[in-house]
């Protein structure tokens, strides 16, 4: 069937459902003589009698009927692989593997998710949790496709594009003088031991941040514990007493007990977000993704 052409197979299945050559053509837009002509060069390039033709109309042989059966079976598969192709190259259906920090999960990954999900539901999501540098390099040995972290960041190879941006707390154990307040200044806690978030190589991420803002408050915070990149970890140790820490504000809905919350009215660092992928050629699926991420048309062409 090497010559066979898939417009033959069309004719074909259009003879063998019509019973007739004249009511074919007539649905298939064409003069009758050029259709039984398709239909004769078919018959010789399988080298078999497919319809017979009577007074009746055109009655399928046996070996018609077996075409008829694999002939709609291959224009199926057919007409399904175009529209896979189609979805694929729209971003509609495929892949995606995300990798994010873990208090990406608090409130700046959920909702994208679930948007992204009610309007692609037949991309698989693969999501992995892990630390910045680690973004950063499955990112450049393409392991994910993206990645959520803390800025600030740069990096020539890759794109980065802030997504969200939240405020910052103060947390307290829940025994502390302070907790009977809901607003506070940063340099009121100046002598206070200090819980900071890590630094992960080229990445200062939120360490870069809270330093920040503690020496614009005036002082150099002291630390009793450096180096803990888990919030959830940090609000733990507050929670224990171990100091007091600067978190981002989704930090509150951990309700840990034994931690307090409180704004600070002096500081106006704020916690940003940002996704990033690689330079160069992008996907539709992650391209879809991005649109999402940023609320709107991400502006990414295919080969950013």
């Amino acid at each position: 069937m090497a010559e066979v052409e898939l417009r033959h197979l069309r004719y074909f299945v259009t003879i063998a459902e019509e019973q007739s050559l004249t009511r074919a053509a007539a649905r298939l837009h064409i003069a009758q003589p050029p259709l039984s002509a398709q239909l004769r060069k078919l018959e010789t390039e399988l080298g078999t009698t497919l319809v017979h033709r009577t007074a009746r109309g055109a009655q399928l042989t046996e070996a018609g009927k077996v075409l008829l059966e694999e002939a709609r079976r291959i224009l199926h598969e057919v007409e399904q692989a175009g529209r896979m192709t189609r979805e694929v190259g729209s971003g509609l259906v495929g892949r995606l593997a995300l990798g994010f920090i873990p208090s990406a999960s608090n409130a700046v990954l959920p909702p994208m998710l679930r948007r992204f999900k009610a309007e692609y539901p037949d991309v698989t999501l693969h999501l992995q949790e892990m630390r910045p540098d680690e973004i950063v390099d499955r990112l450049h040995d393409r392991r994910i496709d993206a990645g959520l972290f803390y800025l600030p960041f740069e990096d020539p190879a890759l794109h980065v594009r802030p997504v969200a941006e939240e405020s910052l707390l103060l947390a307290l154990p829940a025994t502390h003088r302070l907790t009977d307040r809901e607003r506070v200044r940063l340099d009121e806690v100046s002598d206070e031991p200090f819980i900071l978030p890590a630094r992960h190589g080229s990445m200062p991420g939120l360490y870069a941040i809270v330093v920040e803002a503690c020496e614009r408050a005036g002082f150099t915070p002291r630390v009793v514990q450096r180096d803990v990149w888990l919030m959830q970890t940090i609000v733990g140790l507050v929670a224990g007493g171990m100091g007091v820490a600067v978190v981002p504000a989704s930090m509150r809905s951990l309700q840990r007990a034994g931690a307090v919350f409180l704004t600070l009215s002096d500081v106006g660092e704020r916690a940003q977000t940002a996704i990033s992928w690689r330079r160069g050629s992008t996907p539709p699926v992650l391209r879809s993704f991005l649109d999402i991420v940023t609320g709107s048309s991400s502006g990414v062409g295919p080969d950013e």
